[in-house]
């Protein structure tokens, strides 16, 4: 990793792939220098998709909904985007948090097309080294993705595969500036909860002037860090635009699930309410629904992501709770 710190560092400093401070904390925040120290040429045409997604993007209030469904099981796939299908803007499709091993990318992406959903296409560093990068990429312009969100990637130490040999030939930076080269809308994730909070913004900047458009803003514990960081961002000059994550979370499994995301901060009480209500499924549809109206109203959040997964053999039952709370969300549950 060439621009770090990731958003998995701990509160207390350490990495997420082991007992160890991350060696990132004590430098400072590496500028933008280009992939190798060379900047890449001119950014490249955006596809029709990634003009119509900025569009979308831009008219406010998006609705994005990450996609619960098992890794590498293109039944499963298309069983969740039917659910999802008319009812959220996009669907973000990143790893499986239970699973290493799934589908690339733009075969994922072409799978979904056949249910005409928007996909939202995360790629991650950890897999596949800069040719095969590359390769994902310009398969993802084919594909028609809605946008492409660059991550670096949790470790192989963490999922179901540690015998695989991590790769990481880029980061999630230089990944980005890769996919706005090819045209695409780019988004990124920011985490301002964790470590280093106080370089979080200037790292958001380098991400921004590697090619970002869009941030998805981390689980950072509800409205009032929401707003300071995107404040933050603007007095720095971004002008990026943010998409902030709301915590679905329905039972048991799904909070779980959500439990295991690096860096997770939630709103005060926000899962002891759930847990402790006599319908935990309604009352995590309601409080959904309340804090994504509360991010929409933030000046200069764009969307929210509903943000999550579900246990094994729940995806079905997951996607249509995330599908009731959009449904709150748009007004078509009114």
């Amino acid at each position: 990793m060439e621009y770090g710190p990731c958003g998995g560092v701990g509160a207390d400093g350490t990495c997420e792939a082991g007992p160890f401070p991350c060696v990132f904390l004590d430098e400072t925040t590496r500028q933008w220098e280009g992939v190798d120290g060379e900047r890449p040429v001119a950014a490249g045409r955006r596809t029709a998709a990634a003009l119509a997604t900025l569009e979308r993007v831009d008219a406010g209030r998006l609705v994005v909904a990450d996609m619960p469904a098992r890794a590498a099981d293109e039944h499963a796939l298309e069983e969740c985007a039917a659910i999802l299908s008319g009812r959220v803007d996009a669907v973000l499709l990143g790893d499986a948090p239970d699973a290493r091993v799934q589908y690339p990318p733009s075969l994922r992406a072409m799978l979904l097309a056949r249910q005409g959903i928007a996909v939202w296409s995360g790629v991650n560093c950890r897999d596949r080294n800069r040719v095969a990068l590359e390769g994902e990429v310009a398969g993802l312009a084919v594909a028609g993705v809605a946008a492409v969100h660059c991550v670096t990637g949790d470790h192989t130490s963490i999922g179901h595969r540690p015998d695989a040999m991590p790769v990481f030939d880029l980061d999630g930076v230089e990944l980005a500036a890769v996919a706005r080269g090819a045209g695409h809308l780019v988004s990124v994730a920011e985490a301002p909860a964790a470590p280093p909070v106080g370089d979080r913004v200037a790292r958001l900047r380098v991400k921004e002037d590697a090619g970002a458009d869009v941030c998805f803003i981390d689980h950072c514990g509800g409205t009032a860090p929401v707003r300071r960081f995107v404040r933050a961002a603007r007095d720095a000059g971004s002008e990026l635009r943010f998409i902030a994550c709301v915590p679905a979370v329905f039972d048991v499994e799904s909070a779980s699930e959500l439990d295991s995301f690096p860096g997770l901060v939630l709103p005060a009480g926000f899962m002891q309410r759930i847990a402790g209500a006599r319908d935990p499924r309604r009352a995590g549809i309601d409080s959904a629904i309340a804090l994504a109206e509360e991010l929409l109203e933030v000046d200069g959040v764009d969307g929210v992501d509903l943000s999550g997964g579900s246990g094994p053999g729940g995806e079905l039952a997951y996607a249509e709770a995330v599908a009731e709370v959009a449904d709150g969300i748009t007004g078509v549950a009114a």
